[in-house]
């Protein structure tokens, strides 16, 4: 086989290194992980910035991916690196849009892999490992390193060649840098958007675009839309109001891509615009918020609210719930489903008995049960509404129910 320490095909096998060394090297992985993060923030603070910002996920994700993918193929030569691969083009891509060369991200791998074979090391002593393999690690580490700067020079080349103007390099970035987690100074941004010939609005709103995003979309926008459609997570940026115009604007532009519609913000808010408005998509995605061609958040509050923490809905519900844990299953779950429409509807028993399709006599049944449970909890102002929260969140998670 050919030598693993300078492959001259990307994705050649890792050889000489034994497939059993990643049994040794799996285990460590997200320890690892995390302590490269932390050593690359603290040497690059910049990588902080953008793991806070909108494509954090996706940094986190090549990062994980790209010590996976280096382990998986010790154990399996012939394993391919195809998602690996574009997660680093896009952190090419990134780069690019942000306005910096390679070097800063170079480094960083660099340090990632100095860090890796520290790690191996230790192993190396733990499991009694021969230096000839330590070695062998070493070469095939620094080699692999030389890999990913290769294929992250693609995306960034993709980038850099397909940028039409430097107006059109600027407006990406500035909406890289609107999106950011850590404002800019006023002057800065006013400075950008000079040199990007675009007009800070007073208030925007963001646009989150389900992906892939089809390249038309671009030409068909208004000229002051910003755009990032290149990324996992693609989205615009429109100044002022959610207007008929800029609906029909997007409508048109969008046509046969799903989208969802943020709230208007001020344009320090844009990164609260595009979290709700990816969060939407979500909700359409999971059954909870009907399917349409532009989805508006606005005409999904409640739902935005109320399932805005998830596990923290679990919790109360557990809670405020408890009593009635002894319970055979199925009772328990008649009895919450009486409570939810009780508490949400106010309505007398004869009412609450046509929605869930029982008779009046066994709604006041179970009312009475509940009232034995539960106790003073259905009295109490802060109960009743924890309680009336908890099962409109659980109803909307479980059933989809539009408001």
């Amino acid at each position: 086989m050919p030598s693993f320490a300078r492959p001259s095909v990307l994705g050649e096998p890792l050889d000489p290194l034994p497939r059993q060394f990643a049994a040794f090297m799996r285990p460590e992985l997200p320890g690892l992980l995390n302590e490269i993060r932390a050593e690359v923030t603290r040497a690059y603070p910049v990588y902080g910035r953008l793991l806070n910002g909108p494509d954090g996920d996706a940094i986190r994700q090549g990062v994980e991916q790209a010590l996976t993918a280096f382990v998986d193929r010790v154990a399996d030569p012939g394993r391919n690196s195809e998602l690996r691969d574009e997660l680093l083009r896009r952190f090419g891509r990134v780069e690019a849009y942000e306005g910096r060369d390679l070097e800063v991200l170079q480094g960083a791998y660099r340090l990632g892999a100095r860090i890796a074979l520290r790690r191996a090391k230790s192993l190396g002593r733990q499991h009694s490992l021969s230096p000839t393999l330590v070695l062998a690690f070493a070469d095939a580490l620094f080699a692999y390193v030389e890999e990913l700067e290769a294929v992250t020079r693609e995306g960034y080349a993709e980038v850099r060649e397909r940028a039409a103007s430097e107006v059109s390099a600027l407006r990406r970035q500035l909406l890289h840098l609107l999106l950011a987690s850590s404002p800019l100074p006023r002057t800065t941004v006013s400075e950008l958007c000079r040199a990007a010939a675009w007009e800070l609005p007073r208030t925007c709103f963001l646009v989150a675009v389900r992906p892939p995003a089809p390249e038309h979309i671009q030409a068909a926008l208004d000229a002051d839309v910003l755009a990032d459609l290149d990324i996992p997570q693609p989205h615009l940026l429109v100044p002022g109001d959610v207007t008929p115009q800029r609906l029909d604007m997007l409508g048109s532009a969008l046509a046969g891509t799903r989208a969802a519609v943020g709230l208007t913000v001020p344009v320090a808010g844009a990164a609260d615009s595009v979290r709700w408005a990816r969060r939407v998509l979500q909700f359409v995605d999971d059954g909870v918020v009907p399917d349409a061609p532009l989805v508006r958040c606005e005409d999904h509050l409640t739902t935005l609210w109320l399932l805005s923490d998830p596990a923290l809905v679990g919790h109360l519900a557990a809670r405020e719930l408890a009593p009635l844990d002894e319970l055979p299953a199925k009772r328990r779950d008649r009895l919450v489903e009486t409570l939810r429409v009780h508490v949400s509807t106010r309505a007398p028993a004869e009412q609450v008995g046509e929605i869930l399709g029982v008779h009046a006599q066994t709604v006041r049944y179970r009312l009475r049960a509940l009232d034995t449970f539960l106790g003073d909890r259905l009295a109490d102002p802060d109960h009743r509404f924890a309680l009336e929260v908890a099962l409109r969140s659980l109803h909307l998670r479980d059933h989809g129910t539009a408001e």
